[in-house]
């Protein structure tokens, strides 16, 4: 009776894994259509603007990320990743940034920049009216990233299914030792 469960067991862990490799297929299709989508609208945008418009010495000099990738444990100790915008911020991290009281009539100091601000465009780092294709370059590698973060989920997930799935069949072996 023991050796039915673990076929059945087997069975469903079984066709999980064969579901999760079909959709890492169709999503790693996808990350390629993004990606050329990407390099292509860039191209374009280099076309239309020219090609020294569009580089490395139109990049600001300081830059921020403006999305971070977070990871978190999920079921069964699976590593789960998710892409976060940088200028939101986790409930813990929202509050005073002094513990002490301000005074009103303090002599006036240079404010500091607040590194707590939504990160700006980086498309106005080449110019005010760019190109619909860079926008479009700009939102294909978004796409591509939430998409890359997923594939890496899914990775995980499919590795957990098949150290699972050669632990049950192990445990099938030593329970049936006739069967091959």
């Amino acid at each position: 009776m023991a050796a039915l469960d673990l076929r059945a067991e087997l069975d469903s862990l079984l066709l999980q894994l064969l579901g999760d490799l079909e959709e890492l297929e169709g999503k790693r299709a996808v990350l390629n259509a993004r990606v050329e989508e990407g390099w292509l609208s860039l191209a374009k945008a280099r076309y239309a603007m020219g090609t020294k418009s569009v580089g490395p010495l139109q990049y600001a000099s300081h830059m921020e990320p403006q999305v971070c990738l977070q990871a978190s444990e999920a079921q069964e100790g699976l590593q789960k990743f998710k892409v976060v915008r940088s200028g939101v911020h986790a409930p813990e991290e929202v509050g005073p940034r002094e513990a002490a009281l301000r005074r009103r009539k303090a002599p006036t100091k240079t404010p500091e920049p607040q590194s707590s601000e939504a990160p700006r465009d980086p498309l106005n780092w080449f110019g005010i009216l760019v190109p619909h294709s860079l926008r479009q370059a700009q939102a294909s590698f978004r796409d591509g990233l939430q998409l890359a973060a997923d594939i890496a989920s899914l990775q995980n997930r499919i590795d957990w299914s098949r150290s699972q799935l050669r632990g049950l069949q192990e445990k099938l072996k030593q329970l049936e030792p006739g069967a091959a």
